[in-house]
């Protein structure tokens, strides 16, 4: 059993220049550190990116209407695509790097269970990489070694793979680190049930590829055979207080949380994250004068899927609607707690934190947020930096798996009365409102809001749609081009806060997308990608993948 002394060690690992490789991975905890690295520094330039992909594409998010990720129309010189895409490189190269480490240099004081358990975590990492390179550029060239690649010397005229097998790829990945992963790690690490509830994803991603209409049904098998382990074999269940999920205290190590980036403000940079400097509203929130998300929030169509208008009082009704963005007057204790708690007070902004409000959709973000640097001490046991926290983001929940059974029982069949499919989708219901009178069936769009509300602002939203795009383009373009991505003046929703201006005098401007085709649904590849290897072109065919040369 490997012990972990603080949150620290388990991130911590030297850089490989600080070491000797044949003189490392000599004992268990040695092996550990090397896959503490992946749990932070190499996803660091995609976890901006993966904000604005997964929540600013997908309409939850706005950024102004000239933004490229609010306008899906993304160019191959943004800079925030290009650190994404080469983010996602580099977890895969180091992945490949601890693999082949352990197999060649573990010393014989390392037991058979540390290396299964450390190549398993590198292989979900793996997998996790490759989902978000295939849901989001499409065909790649799947690296499964890189010393072989750079071997052959062919590493700049690699060709994409087949999208086909590239899923192929990943589903092999994950099948054999759940063979290898322990059924219980320790807290925050990736187990059986992680790669379990990412295998039930990514099949149900894959149901729809290259279908039309309907997905195939032998997927859809899968997705739902690997959820249901999670769910009936993990042990793990909802946190009740959804808000717990998104602290650092409750949440960074929530059993509920299947895979998560876990990041910390001490070591390197690339090890802390920077989200509430990205998000948090302007001025002194976080004490360290780093915020810059006053002029964004979540659109007025996440706000109406919420049954919320900044114009109006609030009803809520569902608990994750607070938890996920803050409007007028909302009341938060565990931010700003030294002076009593934060209250968002849009109308002159006097607000304890004398943090500015101006975003054009009357609400701001909270996920991601820790507050002041004395909350984060409060939480963490260290004060924050400037763009440097310690609150982990998490990738897959157990509600999302829940959700994940729920869709792939549905599968072709547009709604389903079975049990465990609504005792699951009820869970999630009656933890978000107290007064949820239980769903005795569900249809495919429940399900598809649902996945919005409980996960919207996580970065994962905009994939529901290029899976709907895989089988029904149709429908996934009338759902992007049916949301509001619009805005109001600010200044009049300030005024109307202060009872200076009649709700009716407040302007609008409305904002709809109008794509028509489905190669919206892919994005570039970055300039910086296309000018080493210009084999990642469109137009360049893809190639199938050679199996037989890989051991598993």
């Amino acid at each position: 059993m490997i012990t972990l002394v603080s949150c620290e060690d388990f991130l911590y690992r030297p850089l490989e220049d600080n070491y000797t490789i044949d003189g490392f991975y000599q004992t268990d905890d040695q092996c550990f550190q090397a896959a503490n690295f992946l749990y932070s520094s190499p996803w660091h330039d995609y976890h901006r990116g993966f904000f604005k992909i997964g929540d600013g594409m997908a309409g939850n998010f706005y950024m102004g209407i000239d933004n490229e990720y609010q306008t899906i129309s993304v160019t191959s010189s943004n800079e925030d695509l290009i650190n994404a895409s080469n983010s996602l490189w580099l977890v895969n190269g180091h992945a490949n790097a601890i693999i082949d480490n352990i197999k060649k240099r573990a010393g014989s004081k390392v037991s058979e269970q540390t290396k299964n358990t450390v190549i398993g975590e590198a292989m979900v990492w793996k997998a996790m990489a490759y989902f978000y390179l295939v849901r989001g550029w499409g065909a790649v060239p799947i690296i499964h070694n890189n010393s072989t690649v750079l071997g052959d010397g062919n590493a700049n005229s690699l060709k994409k793979n087949h999208i086909e097998d590239v899923y192929e790829y990943i589903t092999r990945t994950l099948t054999k680190a759940s063979e290898l992963l322990p059924a219980a790690n320790q807290p925050g690490r990736i187990n059986k049930y992680s790669a379990y509830g990412l295998l039930a994803k990514v099949y149900l991603t894959r149901s729809g590829l290259g279908q039309s209409g309907q997905r195939k049904q032998e997927h859809l098998d899968k997705a739902k055979e690997y959820a249901a382990k999670v769910i009936n074999e993990s042990g793990a269940s909802l946190e009740p207080v959804y808000a717990n999920l998104f602290r650092i205290s409750t949440g960074n190590f929530n059993s509920e949380n299947l895979i998560s980036w876990q990041w910390v403000v001490a070591g390197p940079w690339t090890a802390s994250s920077y989200m509430q400097s990205d998000l948090a509203p302007g001025g002194n929130f976080s004490g360290n004068g780093d915020g810059w998300g006053q002029y964004t929030g979540p659109t007025v169509d996440l706000q109406k899927l919420f049954n919320e208008d900044p114009r109006e009082a609030r009803q809520n009704i569902d608990v994750r609607r607070k938890a996920t963005m803050m409007m007028k007057d909302d009341f938060y204790p565990n931010f700003w707690r030294h002076a009593g708690g934060f209250t968002a007070t849009f109308d002159n902004d006097n607000n304890v934190a004398g943090a500015a409000f101006e975003s054009p959709t009357g609400a701001q973000n909270v996920k991601h947020l820790v507050g002041h640097y004395l909350d984060h001490q409060a939480e963490a046991g260290v004060p924050s930096q400037a763009m440097k926290y310690s609150l982990a983001t998490h990738l897959l929940r157990l509600a999302d798996v829940y959700l994940i059974y729920t869709e792939s029982v549905i599968g072709n069949s547009g709604t389903t009365s079975d049990a465990l499919a609504l005792q699951v989708y009820n869970a999630v219901k009656r933890r978000a409102d107290k007064n949820w009178v239980d769903a005795t069936s569900v249809t495919f769009n429940d399900i598809f809001d649902e996945r919005r509300r409980e996960l919207a602002l996580e970065g994962d939203n905009w994939f529901d749609y290029v899976r709907l795009s895989y089988y029904d383009p149709t429908m996934a373009l009338q759902k992007i081009n049916n949301q509001e991505r619009g805005y109001f003046k600010a200044a009049e929703l300030k005024e109307y806060y202060k009872g200076t201006r009649d709700k009716a005098a407040i302007e609008f401007t409305s904002f709809k997308l109008n794509i028509t085709s489905v190669d919206k649904f892919r994005i570039p590849f970055p300039d910086t990608d296309l000018s080493k290897n210009p084999n990642l072109m469109d137009g360049v065919e893809s190639v199938p993948f050679d199996f037989s040369t890989i051991e598993y």
